[in-house]
């Protein structure tokens, strides 16, 4: 076994108390070993400093679309139906594989500096996200988004089919850190002849799945108008709302789908700057969260963010969410905290989130020594109202180092970055 030892610093546990301890990690079986007192906690084979820094489990992106920061920039101040179909749609039909790995390239070398240890993506050329996961070596589940709208039949069958087959190649890919999910894009942008043929085979073979739902009132209009029923009505009578499924946004829900989501143990992905930032509306979470329904955090493709940082979600989470509420009091800091560590891990299935033994050793070390986190009366209050991305020392994930003092180890920053510049140029030319 190679272990390793981070040592010297205070660690969040997983009741939200704060304490001084170390944390001993199997880099073999990617596990937490032990978790307390220094003189308590064996020695390992390679250290990590934690001092004047607060150990905390990895953040969770549950839902984004990564290779979207090619387009980070490329539109804003638009409504979404405008946005996607005047500007983002056009230059992602533009997109080739090797475009989509350097974006995501460019998203995992974001997350990996910000603390974000573990994703969710819908997009295409999704083997060239599980190659860049691989390689990044982060955690991820992975699907191929379908969109019917506008196509054919047979068109419409060769994206479900290609979703299905995403699936089935690549769960247990990187060493069991991917893993996947059906994705249909949404309620509205896949027909319902398809949801009906194709999520039953989905089922069959227990793979999860993941949509957009409820995030504009374009998207709930519609299927209220047609169907009689309310959104989530209408994914339960198509078996869409499984304790394994995780919806995106849930802006514009009801009491009656609140209640459903509870029932049927669906998880929601909240992702406030999007939410914002193209009008959306404002997520009633606190209701979600008097509801037992878990929640965790996202946020969304870099062209609605219009970054991948977790820690700026988790303070627009708390802001807009006592707005929500006209509450002050609500969507506090420990429950944002929750949200974007262990809520977004169940949603997504792994075991991570938390720090104590026996959880994924997915850890991010927060350096305490700044400004803006001083003084330091209260350290969740910080990470949700203070923290930054930038003030990540150092970034494990499966028990491996992917970033140690601020140095990104398994990709080459400057790299990347060229390559993102120059892949986001030659598309948008194409496009136009």
């Amino acid at each position: 076994m190679t272990r390793l030892r981070i040592a010297g610093g205070r660690v969040l546990r997983p009741d939200a108390t704060v304490e001084r301890a170390d944390v001993l990690v199997d880099s073999e079986s990617g596990d937490i070993v032990a978790v307390g007192d220094p003189e308590d906690v064996p020695e390992g084979d390679e250290t990590l400093d934690a001092e004047d820094g607060l150990v905390m489990p990895g953040l969770v992106n549950a839902h984004t679309h990564v290779a979207m920061t090619l387009l980070r920039g490329y539109a804003d101040d638009k409504e979404l139906d405008a946005w996607l179909r005047e500007d983002i749609w056009p230059v992602e039909g533009e997109l080739t594989p090797e475009d989509v790995r350097a974006g995501t390239e460019l998203g995992l070398l974001e997350m990996i500096r910000s603390g974000t240890t573990a994703f969710a993506d819908m997009y295409f050329h999704e083997e060239e996200v599980v190659d860049a996961v691989e390689d990044a070596g982060l955690r991820a589940r992975l699907g191929y988004g379908v969109v019917t709208l506008g196509k054919d039949e047979d068109g419409a069958r060769e994206d479900c089919e290609q979703s299905l087959a995403t699936a089935r190649e690549f769960d247990g890919a990187a060493d069991g850190r991917v893993k996947t999910a059906f994705m249909p894009h949404s309620l509205t942008t896949v027909g319902e002849e398809y949801l009906r043929e194709y999520v039953p085979e989905a089922r069959e073979e227990d793979i999860p799945l993941h949509y957009h739902a409820n995030e504009t009132t374009d998207e709930v209009e519609p299927i209220v108008e047609e169907e009689g029923q309310r959104p989530l009505e209408y994914a339960r009578d198509l078996d869409m709302t499984d304790e394994s499924d995780f919806v995106a946004h849930g802006v514009h829900l009801d009491a009656a789908e609140i209640d459903l989501l509870a029932e049927t143990g669906a998880s929601v992905v909240h992702c406030p700057a999007s939410n914002m930032k193209l009008a959306s509306g404002m997520a009633p979470v606190q209701d979600l969260l008097d509801a037992g329904v878990t929640v965790g955090l996202g946020t969304d493709g870099a062209a609605s963010n219009n970054d991948l940082d977790v820690f700026d979600e988790m303070r627009d989470a708390a802001m807009v969410g006592k707005l929500a509420a006209n509450d002050a009091s609500a969507v506090p800091a420990e429950s944002v905290v929750q949200m974007a560590t262990e809520g977004s891990a169940s949603a997504l299935g792994f075991d991570s989130g938390r720090i104590e033994a026996g959880a994924n050793a997915d850890i991010a070390v927060v350096d305490l020594d700044a400004a803006h986190l001083t003084p330091r009366h209260d350290l969740v209050s910080h990470l949700v109202y203070a923290a930054r991305g930038s003030d990540v020392r150092h970034t494990v994930c499966d028990g491996a180092v992917l970033m140690r003092d601020g140095e990104v180890l398994t990709l080459d920053a400057e790299a990347v970055r060229q390559r993102a510049e120059e892949r986001a140029a030659a598309a948008v030319e194409r496009a136009e």
